[in-house]
This record gives C-alpha cells, structure tokens and sequence, in this order.
C-alpha cells in the first residue's frame, strides 16, 4: 500500500507574528485543540476579537530596589498575553497571562515619563516605563485596558486561582517558615500512585501536579546532585521573581538552569520555559476528554504504542511495573487521538517516559505537544524529515568547525548520523546517563534547539583525538558509549589543584558546549535549515516513490519506469488538490472482537483524478495555445465531463469511493495495451452501468456523449459524423433486433421499449462501431495512445526567502502575477489584432475531409421494419439515472497519517539502524536513584559550602549581559520605580 504525502511542500517560513510567538513560547493563535470545547473556543475568539496587537519600546525595573537592574527592551502585547524581551533578546524576558495581573496602575513621575506600575497576581511589581511618543503611550494603555477587561468577562481570573494549585512552587512558598523537607514530605504521598486504580491519572491530586518521580525516586543520589543546595537558591529567586505563570527570566534565571533544575521543581519549569503551561491553562479537562471520548477506539497507532511501551527507559523502576506503564500508555494513546494526523511515530515513547519522570500525565501531554509541534517539528513523523533535516545542518556546522573530523570521517566512510541522529531523536536522554541528559534537556528548553548542535559539537571536539583513529561505524558508536559512561569522571584526573580535579567530564562538556560553540545561534541553525531544505524534501520525496512502487501488489504491463511516471502525475495532483481524509471502517459484524491491522494508503477522491487525469489522458484536459504578439503559451485547465466521473467510479473496485495507487495503475493497465476487441469491450462496460451486459437507450446516449467530449477539439467535422453516424446506425440495428409483435390484424407493429430497458449488446455495438472506419481507428490506436505517460513538469516547492533579493524575487514572481501579466499582454493583443486562441486536439489525427453522402445502412433488406427516425425520437436526452453515478461508498476503511512505520519512509538507508539503536538504551549506575528523605542535610563532602558555590562550575562560560541603558538612563529607571501611583 502506497502512502502519499505532500505535507513537506506546504511548509512555509514563519512571518514575524509567528516569530514573535515562537520566541515568547505562545501557542499559534489561529490553533484551537483537538477535542476542545467549542462553545468555549468561540467564547475566547468573540473576546478578543476587537483587541488589537502591539510592541511598544519599554524600560523594565522590580519594584523592589536594588534586586535587580533596570533593562530597556520592547513590551509586547500579544492577547491575551503581555511579554517583555531585552535589546539583546536574551538577557531579560517574560511571557505572563493578563490574567495574572491584578492592577494597573500610572506612576507619577517627572514630566515626559510615562510609567506603569503592575501588580501581579503574586504579590510582584513590575514597574513598566513606555520610551514612546504620548499618543503611542497612550493607544497601548487602551489596548491593554481592553484586553484586561475581555480577560475579566472571560473569567479567567477565576480560573486561575484552581490553576495554580497545581503547581509546585505555590507548595514551595506557601510557608515560608517551613522547609524544604517539610513540604516534600506532604504532598507526595497525596499526589504520586492516585491511579492505582486505573481511574485517575498519576500524580494529579488535590494538590500539586507531579511525576512519577514522587513515588518511585528521581534518578541519581539527591546528595550527590545537591539537591537541598538547588532548592534554597531557587525558593530565593521565585519568591522575588514570581513563579509558574508570573515568571519572569532574569539573568540569574539562565545561571539557575545551567547548574541543573532541582527534581521536584524540574516538570514545572520545563513547563513554564516550553509555553506548554499555557496550553494546560487555557485548555481544562481536555485530556481527560480526549481519553473518556476514545476510550474503546482502536487504531494502528495504539498497535504501535503498545509494541514500544516496554521498550521505554525500562532500567527505571516505574517502568518495570504495570502503574508506570499504563501512565505511559494513556500519554501516548491521548497524543495520537489529539494529533491523529501524526498518530505515533518511533522514539516518541523514549521522550514521553522521560518527562513523565516529573510530569503528571495531563503536564507530560501538554509538553509533548509543544515538543512535536513547535519545538522539533518533524522530528516524530513517517517521514522524519525534521530529524534528517537537522543531521544536514550538524554535518555541515562539523564541515565548518571540525574540518579535520568531518575529512577524516569522509575519508573512511564513516556515517556521522549513525551516532548523532539517536542523540537528536531523544535529546541525547538515550546515550548518556539521566542526569547528565536531564541537565542537557533544562538548556534546551531555556535555550533552544541550538544546544542540541552546541553540545554534540562539543562532544566531537572533546573526543576529536580518538575520533581520528575511528575507522568504522562500530569503532564510533564504542567510542561514543565509553565517552558518556564517563561523563561522572574527573576530566583532569591528574590535576595538583583540588577544584580543578572536581571539574568533571560533564561540567567540562557544558564549558565547551556553551563557550566555543557560542557562535552557533537560532539565526544560524534557521539559515542553515533554509538551505538544506529542498535537498532533503526531494531525497525523502524520491526514496517515497521508490516504496511506493515496490508496494504495488500489482505491476501490470508496466515497467517500473512507466510506473514512476503514473507515480508522479498522481503526486503532482495530491499537491494541486490534496487527498481525501480517511474514515473510520464499519465494525466487523461476525467477529466484532476480531481487528485487522491495515497500514494506510493514500486514496484520492474526484477532483485529485479530474487533476490526475488530465496529466496522464489528452482528452483530460482543455489546451489553449494563445498568440497575442508578445509571447505564445500553452494554458491547461482540467476538463470536467461526466465521462471522467464514470470512468472515476468504474476504476473503483473496491467501492470505497477513493482511488489508491493501486487503483490507478490497474485502471490504466486496463486500457492503455488493449488491442481493437479490448477497447470497444472496455468502452461498453464502462458504460454498462447495472453490468447486464446491455446497454439501454439512455446509456447509448451517454456513450455517444462520452466520443463526443473526447473529440471535442478535433480539426474538421469528421469525427462529429462518425458519432453521428453511430448513433444512427446504432439506433437502427437496436430495433431492427428487439422481438417482433403483431397487431391484432396480424400485422407487424413498431417495437418499443423503456429507456432503461436492456437495448443493445456487446456484439451488436461491436458491429457498429466496425462498420465505421473513423471510430474503428480511434478504438485500434487513438484510444490507448490518448493515455500518455510522460514526465511530469514537477511541482516547485515553497521557495525560502533568503536575504533581501530573496524575499523581492519571491513577491515578485508568483503566480498571481505571471496571470495578471498574460491577461495584459492578451488585452493589449487584442487592440492590435495579434490574439489568437486555438484549441490543441485531442486525438490530433488528420482525417481526410469527403463530400456527404447517402448513409448506406447497416440492415439487410429483410432486417429494415422500422425507421430509425422514430426510434431517435423517443429520447432526446439522457435520463438523471443514467448520469448520477453512486458515489456512497459500500464500505470505508480506517486510513491514519500514523499507520505507517517511519522505517518505511525512512529516505535513508542508515536510518533504521540508527533507529533501531536508539531503542536499546544502555544503562548507567549513576541513575540509581538515592534516598532523599534526608536531602537537605549537609553533606560531609560539601560541609560548610556556602549555597552559592553551586552556581560556580557555569561562571566560566557566562557572558556579560547589556541592560541597553546608559547611567542617566538607569538612575531615571530608579527614580521612577520609587514613584507614587496617581491619585
């Protein structure tokens, strides 16, 4: 079975709305749920939809002095959103609901400065200067104003009061008197394992969300990893800098995530950084939806879910019991049914068990959301294009900064993707211990996707001595093995300096990830994504062609060349009209426990054939070669003809009311090598529309209708004679054969018979159609000849506009413009009288042109009791039974995006190794989890460390941040967060 996608060739490069977007982690606008209550959705688009956008140039400040400094930047509003970034984009940023502000208040201040005073719901100031012109201070206070009161009538404020009790970090600070302890020892036991049961997901309580980490230990010794350390320094910061959806990211925040995120804060700071909380926000109760709406639903991506379930992360403990997989099971079966185009694809459940570690089931859906829609996308589809796309980027990022590896890996054929495409797949979580990956994952949500390149081109680079003694595949990937089995090591073992000889192989990897390899930026990773693009498109569309064939139950008297070509005119229609979406199949009634697993296949329905038709048929489309005195073109429309719907219909054998591959092939089969006998018998049965081997009156009209539109365009009037002399001569022999009856003279009586009464065989038409010399031509040769497999003008993919001649070449030439040129350049040809139109014919063969002549007939003397005359005038027009052609389908079949394996459509051949390598994860000892009953002691190993030196081993590689503001500047910004509100 042929699956056809064009989804790859829709991509389109984000306009900076989306950018903005993406950058802020807000989720698309124009996106609603799967699922979602629709009533509510609309509720939320009448809100805001007289609530405009805007970006104002601001100057941020705390409203308590001296914790922070003041950074100028730009505020956003983005309904129903506010967010805040620095000059240089990275050292200040926030992104809160307008919900989450409580009150809004103008500061008085000196003359000229316009300030804000926002108190959110926290109990945090911010203190907002607008550096605009008044009038544009004053359109955004009105915007926001607005804003704030469609957030109101929404009751969204209500709502988060439930919403944040979810969290964490409201556990964390709520007493301020109590410990850490204290709080980790409430919640846990309230929260971890509620699904013993089977009825209520794992870890989503009363209280605050959690992962399974709560009830089978987080992965590495809690001492060790300074847990207790970790919790201090961040109950410090989110106490001044809000938390969850108030958070705002400071410098000291990015510092915070480098040194790792605490476990119990870990799921909810993914959460935050990703924009997945604000999914989980605005949309209540719609995973629990989404499970109790499929509960008894199957489909071949639940068969795939469960092959996999125990082949994820399965040295953690949760996993090894049947409450671990269950919660698994249900993350992923919801995703499926929310995403049923993508369905499930291979490595998602390495991803899903991870974050599960520290995110209830309901967190760990909403994240993995982001993570294969916006964050990696592409990553976890059939095709993986996104993963194959980004291998192209990292081997050329190794071209231009490893050169030696990259030339001496060239040299000795060793594929670079064998090792990095596991370490993309699953965010390296799959080829290093968990709490060396974990870390990684904390950077890469705070930071990006350009860590993944940041930290696998510091691998190289560290290994590089050894890595140009590799000579195989085999000898990489046992490099690669022993390297991340030692990232706990010292990395200067020798080392007469004690913090030296504490600085280990991990800590070394991050140093060079983020000091040598700063100068790979989001700009870059996108720059080189544009590049590469098209190239991988067409390396995965060709090898998708290549399976597509080899699939093919059936080949016909087709070559494989010729089947590529009948490939490309139906992939060329899939672009121009996309295939139909599949429905779910009836249910087996003699065995309704009895499933069958059916990959999927794409199958098109009547407007992609009139388009596939008229690439393969002559007769399938109109051709106007127009003159006007500046140019000459060809202009193709699809034709439409009830011809074309009946032969659409006649090719569907299986009653399905779409055509596969496979049904296009054998339809052609049916036609195109057909000798004089076979075609006028495949004519017929086309238009035998009850298959009784007759034709009636009506169907006879029908197929004369049928030779006429296929020689609507023929030079001459030959070919209109010849059907006119068919349907004559037909007419004629059909009455000259139907049963005698006499009147009660006993003499004979005109015959009649109804329309749609059987009128004329397969024999008889044989007969007519050889009696004339034109449609015998047509049905030896012209009929087969008029299917014509030939290349296809390809289908050009989005072009990407890079830089400035770029984007004006892409405005420039475009479709829309090419029409309005040839509409001009015709319009100015007709005024000179250069315009010419003529219609390309079909059939395009040069009939000789004779002067009329007498009909001779058909019948013997003996035959001719009746006239044909009368017979032509019992109907004039084909009856509606005759046209309507049943297009109910007897039967349809379950067909998901998902259904197919990515080893399928893998466009690579090492892809499948390297896919089958990540599902074999190597365990570390390292992640034996620790009893962290007692984490916050102090440890005999860092007794009388401050809280502070944990934040030591990322100084090295921090850079300086910009406020943007000058001294004066800063002192305003002081003044003005010390300024009363007006009264």
């Amino acid at each position: 079975m042929a699956t056809i996608s064009t989804q790859l060739r829709n991509f389109k490069e984000p306009n900076k709305e989306e950018l903005n977007r993406f950058f802020f982690s807000l989720p698309p606008e124009e996106v609603h749920a799967n699922g979602a209550d629709t009533d509510h959705a609309n509720e939320k688009e009448k809100a805001f939809s007289g609530t405009e956008k805007m970006d104002i140039n601001a100057v941020l400040s705390l409203g308590e002095q001296g914790l922070e400094d003041s950074y100028a930047g730009k505020l956003h509003l983005l309904p129903p959103y506010l967010s805040f970034a620095s000059v240089d984009r990275k050292s200040v940023r926030f992104t809160i609901p307008l919900c989450t502000i409580r009150r809004v208040e103008r500061l008085n201040t000196r003359t000229g400065v316009f300030a804000l005073s926002l108190a959110v719901w926290h109990g945090m100031k911010i203190v907002i200067q607008l550096t605009a012109l008044r009038p544009t201070a004053d359109l955004f206070c009105t915007l926001l104003r607005d804003a704030l009161k469609a957030q109101l009538q929404q009751g969204q404020m209500k709502a988060m009061k439930n919403f944040v009790r979810t969290c964490y970090s409201e556990a964390l600070l709520s007493s301020p008197s109590a410990t850490v302890a204290e709080n980790d020892k409430v919640d846990p036991d309230a929260n971890a394992g509620a699904l013993a049961e089977g009825n209520n997901p794992v870890g989503e309580g009363d209280g605050f969300h959690g992962g399974l980490g709560l009830k089978f230990k987080f992965p590495g010794d809690p001492k060790k990893l300074r847990e207790a350390s970790k919790i201090k320094l961040w109950t410090t910061y989110l106490r001044s800098h809000g938390r969850n959806l108030s958070l705002l990211r400071y410098p000291q925040f990015t510092r915070l995530v480098q040194v790792g995120l605490p476990n119990r804060l870990r799921g909810e700071i993914w959460e935050t950084l990703s924009g997945s909380m604000y999914l989980r926000f605005a949309n209540p109760g719609l995973y629990r939806k989404l499970l109790e709406d499929n509960k008894n639903i199957t489909s071949a991506s639940i068969d795939d879910i469960e092959k996999d379930l125990h082949r994820s992360l399965p040295e953690y403990s949760a996993y090894q019991t049947e409450e671990g997989i269950s919660t698994l099971r249900r993350v992923l079966t919801a995703y499926s049914f929310k995403n049923p185009e993508l369905g499930y694809c291979q490595a998602m459940n390495i991803l899903a068990a991870a974050i599960l570690i520290y995110l209830s089931e309901e967190q760990a859906f909403w994240l993995l959301d982001v993570l294969c829609d916006r964050l990696l996308p592409g990553y976890y589809s059939p095709s993986m294009h996104g993963t194959l796309l980004d291998q192209r980027v990292f081997e050329s990022l190794v071209h231009k900064c490893l050169p030696m590896i990259h030339e001496h890996f060239h040299t000795v054929d060793v594929q670079l993707s064998v090792a990095s495409l596991p370490w993309f797949l699953s965010l390296y979580i799959n080829s290093m211990p968990m709490i060396f990956a974990f870390r990684i994952v904390d950077c890469f949500f705070c930071m990006g996707p350009k860590v993944l390149f940041q930290v696998g081109l510091a691998i190289l680079k560290i290994n590089g001595e050894a890595l140009l003694e590799v000579q195989d595949d085999g000898g990489f990937i046992s490099l690669m093995r022993d390297y991340f089995a030692s990232l706990g090591d010292s990395a200067h073992p020798h080392s007469t300096d004690p913090r030296t000889r504490a600085i280990t192989r991990f800590q070394e990897l991050l140093l060079v990830s983020f000091r040598e390899f700063s100068v790979i930026t989001d700009e870059t990773i996108q720059a080189e994504r544009r590049k590469f693009r098209t190239d991988v498109i067409s390396s995965i569309e060709v090898f998708s062609k290549r399976a597509a064939v080899r699939s093919l139950k059936r080949h016909g008297r087709f070559n494989k060349d010729q089947l590529g070509l009948v490939y490309d005119a139906l992939f060329k229609a899939i672009c121009v009209i996309p295939a139909e979406t599949q429905s779910i199949p009836p249910p087996n009634l003699l065995d309704p426990d009895k499933t069958t697993e059916q990959k999927q296949e794409t199958r098109i329905g009547l407007r992609t054939f009139r388009v596939f038709l008229s690439e393969i048929a002559t007769w399938g489309r109109n051709e106007k070669i127009v003159s006007n005195g500046f140019q000459e073109r060809v202009d193709r429309e699809v034709a439409e003809h009830e011809f074309i719907d009946r032969l659409y219909y006649f090719w569907d054998t299986s009653c399905l009311g779409t055509l596969s591959f496979q049904d296009l092939v054998d339809g052609l089969d049916g036609v195109m090598f057909n000798d004089l006998m076979d075609n006028i018998e495949w004519f017929f049965n086309l238009h035998d529309k009850d298959k009784d081997g007759s034709l009636t009156k009506d169907e006879v009209l029908v197929l004369s209708e049928s030779l006429l539109f296929i020689f609507r365009y023929e030079v001459g009037d030959a070919y209109l004679g010849a059907v006119s002399r068919f349907m004559t001569n037909a007419f004629e022999y059909g009455d000259a054969l139907l049963p005698q009856e006499t009147n009660e003279d006993g003499s004979l009586k005109s015959p009649t018979v109804g329309n749609n009464q059987p009128y004329l065989n397969l024999a008889t038409f044989r007969m007519v159609v050889l009696a004339d010399e034109i449609l015998e031509s047509f049905f030896e040769t012209d009929l087969s000849a008029s299917f014509r497999l030939e290349p296809v003008v390809d289908v050009p993919l989005t072009p990407s506009s890079s830089g400035l001649l770029g984007g004006l070449l892409s405005n420039i030439v475009t479709d829309g413009n090419k029409r309005l040129f040839n509409r001009v350049t015709d319009e100015i040809g007709k005024t000179i009288g250069k315009h010419q139109v003529t219609h390309r014919p079909s059939i395009g063969r040069q009939m000789i042109l004779q002067e009329p002549k007498a009909r001779e007939s058909l019948l013997t003397p003996s035959m001719r009791r009746s006239s044909s005359k009368s017979s032509l005038s019992i109907t004039e027009t084909s009856s509606p039974g005759a046209t309507n052609i049943p297009s109910t389908p007897s039967s349809l079949t379950l067909r998901s995006q998902a259904d197919i394996s990515s080893s399928e459509l893998s466009p690579l051949p090492h892809v499948k190794a390297a896919t089958a390598a990540l599902m074999e994860r190597t365990p570390f000892a390292i992640d034996d989890a620790g009893d962290d009953d007692d984490d916050d002691d102090d440890f005999p190993e860092h007794e009388g460390e401050p809280d502070d030196q944990v934040m030591d081993e990322v100084d090295a590689f921090l850079e300086a941040h910009d406020s943007g503001l000058s001294e004066a500047e800063k002192k305003l910004a002081e003044d003005v967060a010390k300024a009363p509100p007006i009264k």
